[in-house]
């Protein structure tokens, strides 16, 4: 189990190796008391007219994650 603060700062990067972002926000559901996304920038940055265009282009599904270490492995959409 890791703590959100221990996401913060994070490099995202896919199991192919490319650098996707550095975590700067987490959405959190709060019902299932679970992280939904990493966002490679603040939410205050997220458009307001597009916000789930902006949450595709600026956001990883946590439910990608293979692994936390140093650096967040992610897979394939």
């Amino acid at each position: 189990m890791v703590s959100v603060s221990e996401l913060y700062g994070k490099r995202i990067i896919s199991v192919e190796g490319k650098m996707l972002g550095q975590v700067k926000g987490v959405i959190l559901n709060m019902v299932d008391g679970e992280v939904s996304y990493l966002l490679t920038d603040k939410m205050e940055t997220l458009g307001k007219e597009d916000p789930r265009g902006e949450l595709q282009r600026k956001g990883v599904l946590y439910k990608r994650v293979k692994k936390v270490d140093e650096s967040i492995i992610v897979g394939a959409k």
